[in-house]
Formats: structure tokens, C-alpha cells, sequence
């Protein structure tokens, strides 16, 4: 008999994951839900064959947004919801804490936050990046998940978070060449991101640092905080100088040729991508704000329309539902 939770798992394509996923916390919990974006591989056939409950839904661009959904609409009976993604599972060790404590958390409780452990071509990366604690069990109707382009996390709507001691696992099976295209996909919406910090065009879409300090953890909101930071540093020189700051300074080059593969790729690579695609977008608008100055007779170019026009582009050029 499990514990009283529901986890919650967003899938599609997800075939090489689903079966690890589901096996590790079948014994954990009362019901597995799979809200899947009509997969075309055998994600579906193979949480059904497990006992997974499946629902499917057409993506619609966020994370959040399908998260959310899956929130309002699925049959959840339990007390706790799971958050986990495909490609994670957790420890051991973390689904005994689990056990042993969940029943006995103060009643202010609403929220449990786990340690991230995470395993690039089969390397666990302890080095070069800070400790990730995130928000991952929470009471049912006590929490969503905040609307972001990127980098979303769970919102307790009430109560507190506690921490635990262990880890979960982000480990893809995948090779680098789907890597690489995710990350191309994850670009303009990062580079998307960026752009609102600095033009404000998705008017209600995100909150300031200490409003959303009151609702995420402690660590969310500072790297909250460290994000904006990094936003306003120059183009193309903040990727350069962050790969060095992880893989040298913060010894990110002890850990191996798989160390190298993740700090160069995910810190430099992907970060250069996502100023490209920032350098590509406002020129654009530049280009077709100036066009409109010149037909009218040279009136100047304000930040709020200069958003505007960043805000088409991203909707009729990259197909972003924003």
C-alpha cells in the first residue's frame, strides 16, 4: 500500500524514461498519473502496461500551463502530489526519508523540497554549479506551478516548505545529438525570457523579486535574483565569462571529459545560442520599428513599442503561444 500521494508525470516520447520513472515510485505512492502530448513512440502502451493512469492533452508551449491543466483536471484523491519529470527518479534513500517523515510533518507543512542530483553520460556533476534544491511534494490545491517561459518552479499558495535530506535524480538516457536539439528548442524561449526582464512585454505573466520571494523557496528566489543580474551583463561575453567561472573557478574541471561536455555545452554553448537568438530578435525589431519611424517622419523609438514589436516577432516568426 502506498503513501497518500499522486505522482504527476508530463510525457511525450518518452519510451527510453517512463519505465524507470514509473517502477521507482510505484511502491511509493497510491496513484501514477501520465499526461501525455499524444506520444507517438510507446510511452503510452508502457504506463498503461504498469498501471499508470493515462490522460491525453495537446501541448501548448509551457510546462506550466500543461502542469497546471493537469491540476485542475486529473482525478487526484490524495492528500500529496510528486512532481517528476520522465528522465528522473528518486534515491533510495530519499523515498525512505519520505516514508518515515511525510506523516509526520507539522501541519503548516505544505511543500517538501529534495536535492538534485544530477548524472550527464552516466558522470554524477557535484562540481561546478551551486547545490539545486527544488520544490517537488506538495499538498494538493496548496501549490501550482508558476507561469514562466523558463526555469519554473512550484508556488506554495499556503503554508511552508521543509527540506529534506536526500536527492532525486535527473538522469536522460538520451545522446547528445537529442541534447543538442532540445537545447536549440529551449533557446528562444530562454532568449524570450531574457527579453521581458529587460522590455516588460509579458505584462502580468511574472512578479517582482520580492513578491515571488514570499512564494518560492529560498534558493529559487535567489537564483531568481542572480538571473536578473546576469540579464543585464553584455551579450555573448556573460556566456564566456560564466562557462569560466563554473569550469574553472568553481572546479567544474575536475570532473572529467563528461565535467567538460556539461560545463561547455550547457554553460557556454547553450548560453551563446540563447544570446544569439537575443541578438537575432532585437535587431529584427529594430529593422521593422525603423522602417515604421522613417514613413513617419522620423517619430523616436520607445521601449515600451520596441517590447511590442520583440512580442510579434517571437509570436509570428518562432510560433511562441505568448
Amino acid at each position: 500500500m502506498g503513501l497518500d500521494i499522486s505522482v504527476v508525470i508530463l510525457t511525450y516520447n518518452e519510451e527510453i524514461h517512463i519505465r524507470r520513472c514509473i517502477e521507482n515510485v510505484c511502491d511509493l505512492c497510491t496513484d501514477v498519473f501520465v499526461v501525455d502530448c499524444f506520444s507517438t513512440d510507446k510511452t503510452r502502451n508502457i504506463a498503461e502496461d504498469l498501471g499508470a493512469k493515462v490522460v491525453q492533452n495537446k501541448w501548448e508551449g509551457l510546462y506550466a500551463r500543461q502542469f497546471n491543466w493537469a491540476l485542475e483536471n486529473l482525478p487526484i484523491k490524495t492528500k500529496w502530489v510528486l512532481r517528476l519529470d520522465a528522465d528522473e527518479y528518486l534515491t533510495n534513500e530519499l523515498k525512505q526519508e519520505i516514508k518515515l517523515k511525510l506523516s509526520g510533518l507539522p501541519k503548516d507543512t505544505t511543500g517538501c523540497i529534495f536535492n538534485l542530483r544530477r548524472i550527464f553520460l552516466g558522470r554524477t556533476i557535484r562540481r561546478g554549479m551551486p547545490p539545486v534544491k527544488l520544490l517537488r511534494l506538495f499538498q494538493y490545491k496548496k501549490a501550482v506551478c508558476e507561469q514562466r517561459l523558463m526555469d519554473e518552479h512550484i508556488q506554495l499558495l499556503q503554508g511552508n516548505s521543509i527540506e529534506f535530506e536526500h536527492d532525486f535524480v535527473d538522469d536522460n538516457l538520451n545522446n547528445l545529438s537529442w541534447w543538442s536539439q532540445k537545447h536549440i528548442g529551449y533557446a528562444i524561449r530562454e532568449a524570450a525570457d531574457l527579453l521581458d526582464m529587460e522590455y516588460g512585454f509579458l505584462k502580468g505573466s511574472s512578479k517582482t523579486h520580492e513578491e515571488a520571494g514570499e512564494e518560492l523557496g529560498e534558493q529559487a528566489s535567489r537564483k531568481r535574483v542572480q538571473k536578473m543580474k546576469y540579464a543585464k551583463m553584455p551579450l555573448f561575453w556573460r556566456a564566456f565569462s560564466y562557462f569560466v567561472y563554473r569550469y574553472i573557478f568553481k572546479g567544474g574541471w575536475l570532473e572529467g571529459k563528461e565535467g567538460f561536455l556539461w560545463h561547455f555545452l550547457q554553460g557556454w554553448w547553450y548560453r551563446t545560442l540563447v544570446d544569439a537568438k537575443i541578438f537575432e530578435v532585437t535587431r529584427q525589431a529594430k529593422c521593422c520599428l525603423q522602417k515604421e519611424s522613417d514613413s513617419q517622419q522620423g517619430n523616436t523609438i520607445s521601449h515600451e513599442r520596441m517590447g511590442e514589436m520583440i512580442l510579434k516577432i517571437l509570436r509570428d516568426e518562432y510560433g511562441m503561444a505568448i
